[in-house]
């Protein structure tokens, strides 16, 4: 598990329009990597769309937002479409990259038990160096409370 202060875990995902995002690749800007469950989920779409209404400003502040899930690149792409999400979403399908933040865990639900995203955020700094960290994050209010960290 990673911690504040720790350097970030670099990686190379697919992204929903095709491209490849690499994280160092973005070094000298600040890195939102928000990880979520699955894509179209009351939840996910809470904060993937308070994400989207604050990037304006979080672009502003030459942040970049990147949401991970461990849905497939067409997924991504209808998530993104239905809800005009304006920042890309990475596919982690062997869910790699969820490993290497500590986020991959073991859930339960209604008694039965599975492997899945633990909702959590890093604010990584211009440098690599995980700023900031957020696990088991409540979905309302989440991307208002990363902005204000900024």
């Amino acid at each position: 598990m990673v911690n504040e202060g720790d350097p970030a875990p670099d990686f190379e995902l697919p992204a929903d329009d095709g491209s490849t995002v690499s994280l160092s690749d973005l070094r000298g800007r600040k890195v939102i990597l928000y990880f979520y469950p699955k894509d179209d989920t009351s939840g996910c779409t809470t904060e993937a769309c308070e994400f989207r209404d604050l990037m304006p400003d979080l672009s502003d502040r030459d942040a970049v937002v990147l949401g991970v899930s461990p849905d497939p690149v067409e997924s991504h792409r209808k998530f993104k479409k239905k809800y005009d999400l304006n920042f890309p979403l990475l596919a982690d399908e062997d869910h790699s990259v969820a490993e290497a933040y500590g986020v991959w865990k073991e859930k339960s639900m209604f008694g039965n038990t599975f492997w899945g995203v633990e909702r959590s955020t890093f604010l990584i700094d211009e440098e690599g160096i995980l700023e900031k960290v957020w696990r088991r994050v409540r979905p309302k209010g989440h991307a208002a409370a990363v902005a204000e960290e900024l």
